[in-house]
């Protein structure tokens, strides 16, 4: 699996907000060191109030990045195709049965056959009570980049499974979406029943997702309804939902088991650039700046470290824990967080967020955060440069879990060379 670019509407948000961080609303563009030498002189607070004034957050539903198999694609089938197969809001239900291959006993099996299956009429009426909406990243565990930033919406999954009445023998919830009814392509995911029942502390509820910053879902996305872990990686939020099985199977089904991937993982925290120079003068101060993605271990620091290529480094060091790393700058939350939201303001009842619409911290956990910093009196010659996270606990990226197979979060190298 190739890795994705990181998304327009990602990196066209982010070097504007760091072009106001470096430069002061109205000056020039990134590359013009005169200026940045200017701003260097001006206070943090002042820059930061500046930078975030009006800079957007989220990412336009069109604009993310996409993880998608099926031939055809469901959602570019034809509009009578799709309300034949449920996958408009007219036509969708839910499926909520027992496993016929184990014993959990479910009194109430919502089924298309009997009639009783969730439409979306009934999931309306679930989200008058209990919908839910929060902030996350998407992100694929074996791409580099993020996806996108979005605000999503919709109603946990514990309400819809406590309407078909499990009572016994139920372990794990196995889920999958429409892909042609071709068993090869068919993507299914699965969850244990403790995580769909209770929420973690500081966690958000696992929800069936039918809007994406306050619009409905498109095909595109996985509507007209779509799963949505909020602290899982992307395969583990089925698109085009469809059926929901109640199971005692102790074991995972996921798709991504068979790719040799860990399907129990929790997001990582990690950083990547977003912007620095291939070349630039000495005795300028050197722009550098990047996305982080804030995994389960939370954020405290951004950080980067310019290296003299050729300059070796002990083996007995691969992280680079040693090295004199230089802390960021993470930007605050913005006013205007963008996407589709109308003038770029929250709705109200945004989960961990207070009543005046501000984050209850930040940064938060499964979302991104910008972050920049200044490159001060480097000396003419080839560098390799490399940032990382330090998340809440101290654990420097890519550690406390560096495996590939639950997340790619490696220390980012890029190269500069500095000019006499």
């Amino acid at each position: 699996m190739q890795d994705a670019p990181l998304s327009k509407d990602l990196r066209r948000q982010h070097l504007e907000v760091t072009r106001r961080y470096f430069m002061r609303l109205g000056a020039a563009g990134l590359g013009a060191t005169q200026a940045v030498a200017a701003w260097a002189k001006e206070s943090d607070a002042e820059i930061l109030e500046e930078a975030t004034s009006d800079m957007e957050y989220l990412t336009y539903q069109d604009e993310f990045g996409t993880v998608q198999r099926g031939q055809p694609l469901p959602y570019t089938l034809s509009k009578e195709k799709r309300l034949e197969i449920g996958l408009e809001r007219e036509t969708w239900k839910l499926e909520v049965v027992p496993d016929p291959e184990s014993n959990a006993a479910v009194v109430n099996p919502m089924t298309r056959k009997k009639g009783n299956a969730l439409d979306f009429k009934g999931l309306m009426k679930l989200a008058e009570k209990h919908a839910v909406r929060f902030l996350k990243v998407m992100s694929c565990n074996n791409m580099k980049n993020p996806l996108g930033m979005g605000l999503w919406e919709g109603v946990p999954l514990r309400n819809v499974i406590w309407l078909a009445k499990p009572t016994v023998n139920v372990r794990r919830v196995f889920y999958y979406g429409h892909h042609n009814e071709d068993p090869k392509q068919m993507f299914r995911s699965s969850l244990p029943i403790g995580r769909a029942l209770e929420d973690p502390p500081g966690d958000n509820p696992i929800i069936l997702c039918y809007k994406l910053n306050g619009e409905w879902l498109t095909g595109k996305r996985g509507g007209p309804v779509r799963m949505l872990v909020p602290d899982a990686y992307g395969f583990k939020s089925v698109k085009w939902l469809k059926t929901v099985t109640l199971t005692n199977d102790h074991q995972a089904n996921d798709t991504y088991a068979g790719g040799n991937n860990d399907i129990a993982s929790w997001m990582k925290t990690m950083c990547r650039f977003v912007y620095k120079p291939a070349k630039e003068k000495a005795g300028v101060p050197i722009p550098v700046t990047g996305l982080a993605q804030v995994g389960v271990g939370g954020l405290s620091k951004a950080q980067v470290w310019i290296n003299p290529q050729g300059k070796e480094w002990p083996e007995d060091d691969p992280y680079f824990t040693k090295a004199p790393w230089q802390d960021a700058d993470i930007l605050p939350p913005p006013n205007n967080w963008g996407g589709d939201l109308p003038d770029g303001k929250l709705p109200p009842d945004v989960q961990f967020f207070t009543k005046e619409g501000k984050p209850e911290h930040w940064p938060m956990r499964y979302t991104i955060a910008h972050w920049a910093t200044l490159l001060k009196d480097v000396a003419p010659g080839k560098y390799d440069l490399y940032c990382r996270t330090i998340d809440d606990k101290g654990n420097g990226q890519p550690m406390p879990r560096p495996f590939r197979k639950d997340g790619a979060n490696a220390i980012q190298k890029a190269t500069i060379t500095v000019e006499g």
